[in-house]
C-alpha cells in the first residue's frame, strides 16, 4: 500500500513538473515570436509601428532591364501603422496608416533626405494616409490573415522641379499574411502577397495599374528575444505602365522590453526592368500593448 501512494506521489509531482516546464516555455516566448504580421489583437489591444526606409540608386534599369549609370537619387520614406483589436474573438482589427516622404535628387549624398527641405534638388511632405482593417477569414487558421486598405494622395503634382515625391493615383491595397512555426521553435517562415489597383489620376504614370507583389522571410530564434532573417521580394506591375524588380534582403529584430520590439533590415534591388537598382536601409520600432 505504502509502495502504491509512493508511486501515486511519484506520477502527481512528474506531471505537475511537466505542466508547470510546459505554462513556462509558453510564458517565456516573445512577442517577435508571438506577434508575427499574420496574428490579430484582441480588443483593446494596440499595435503601433514606426518605420523609417531610406532607398538610394546609381544606377537605372531600362525596359529591357539594362543597367545604365545615373546621378545618385534618394528617398527616404518614413510611415506610421496603428492597428487595433475591435473583436472579442480576435478576428478583426482596424487602422489607420500614414506615410511622410523626403526625396532628393542631382547626385546628393544619400543622407541629404534628413536636411528635410524643399528646393531644386529636394522634396519633402505628407503623401498619404489610409484607413485599413485586417481580419482573419478563416477561424481555424489562426496564422493566416488579411489587410485591406485605401491610400489617398496628399500630393498634388508627383514631380516638380524634376524631383518625384510620390505617386497621386488612389490605391486599393490588399496584403496576405501566412506563417509557419517549425517544431523546434527556432525557425519560422513568413510568406506576404502584396496586391494593389492604382487609379484616379491620368497623368500619374501609376494610373490604371495593378501591382503583385510576393514575399518571403525566413527567420531563425538564437533567443527568445532576438531574430536574424534573411528575405527575397519581388514587384511585378502590369498595365499602362509595365515595372518589375526583385531584391534581396537581411537582418534582424530585438525585444528592447516586453512592449517594445527593433527592427533593422537592408536589401539590394538585384534586377529590374524600368526602375531604379539601388538599395534600401530600413529600422523600425513596434509597441505592442497587448493583455
Amino acid at each position: 500500500m505504502k509502495a502504491n501512494k509512493l508511486r501515486l506521489l511519484l506520477a502527481i509531482l512528474f506531471i505537475s513538473g511537466a505542466s508547470f516546464a510546459q505554462n513556462n516555455d509558453a510564458s517565456s516566448k516573445s512577442n517577435i515570436q508571438s506577434y508575427t504580421p499574420s496574428k490579430l489583437l484582441k480588443k483593446g489591444e494596440w499595435d503601433v509601428k514606426w518605420f523609417n526606409n531610406l532607398y538610394t540608386e546609381i544606377k537605372f534599369a531600362d525596359g529591357n532591364g539594362t543597367s545604365i549609370s545615373k546621378a545618385r537619387e534618394n528617398y527616404f520614406t518614413t510611415s506610421l501603422d496603428i492597428f487595433t483589436g475591435v473583436s472579442e474573438n480576435s478576428r478583426l482589427n482596424v487602422g489607420l496608416l500614414l506615410e511622410y516622404r523626403s526625396n532628393t535628387i542631382g547626385g546628393r549624398e544619400a543622407l541629404s533626405v534628413f536636411s528635410l527641405e524643399s528646393s531644386n534638388t529636394s522634396r519633402k511632405g505628407l503623401s498619404s494616409f489610409a484607413p485599413a482593417i485586417k481580419f482573419q477569414p478563416f477561424k481555424n487558421i489562426s496564422n493566416f490573415s488579411v489587410q485591406m486598405a485605401f491610400h489617398i494622395p496628399l500630393v498634388k503634382n508627383e514631380t516638380e522641379n524634376g524631383v518625384f515625391l510620390d505617386q497621386t493615383t488612389y490605391t486599393f491595397q490588399n496584403r496576405y499574411f501566412y506563417d509557419y512555426t517549425f517544431p523546434s521553435n527556432k525557425w519560422q517562415l513568413f510568406a506576404e502577397l502584396n496586391t494593389e489597383y492604382n487609379f484616379g489620376d491620368e497623368t500619374s504614370f501609376a494610373n490604371k495599374t495593378f501591382v503583385f507583389a510576393p514575399g518571403v522571410f525566413m527567420s531563425y530564434f538564437p533567443s527568445n528575444k532576438s531574430t536574424i532573417l534573411g528575405f527575397v521580394q519581388h514587384s511585378q506591375r502590369f498595365g499602362d505602365f509595365k515595372q518589375d524588380y526583385t531584391a534581396l534582403g537581411f537582418g534582424g529584430k530585438y525585444q528592447l522590453t516586453q512592449k517594445l520590439n527593433l527592427e533593422v533590415l537592408y536589401s539590394k534591388f538585384v534586377r529590374g526592368e524600368s526602375t531604379g537598382l539601388g538599395q534600401s536601409f530600413n529600422l523600425g520600432l513596434r509597441y505592442l500593448l497587448t493583455k
